[in-house]
């Protein structure tokens, strides 16, 4: 028979891990993490100062951040689609 366990509150997980500081051997190894490499992609020019116009007419501070959301936003806006899509496709095959 499993037996459930209790769900601690934030406040008593801050009770444990504060009294475990100084014992070593209650933590695990370190963990090393590595940032992602970014990457680069090259704009025509026409296409950069036009990317440059609408960030600073969306007052964004940086080029990058903006096309960073524009991004993101297209790729919420493709995910849905294909969501749907697939979506639609499984309800005809199913018939």
């Amino acid at each position: 028979m499993k037996t459930k366990r209790k769900i601690m509150t934030q406040e008593e997980t801050d009770r444990i891990v504060i009294a475990q500081t100084d014992n070593d051997s209650a933590w695990e190894k370190p963990v090393s993490v590595r940032k992602a490499k970014s990457k680069s992609v090259m704009l025509p020019s026409d296409l950069a100062e036009q990317a440059a116009f609408f960030a600073r007419l969306h007052r964004e501070k940086s080029l990058a951040n903006w096309l960073k959301s524009v991004i993101r936003e297209r790729l919420d806006i493709e995910e849905a689609a294909f969501a749907g899509s697939k979506k639609e496709l499984l309800a005809r095959n199913i018939r």
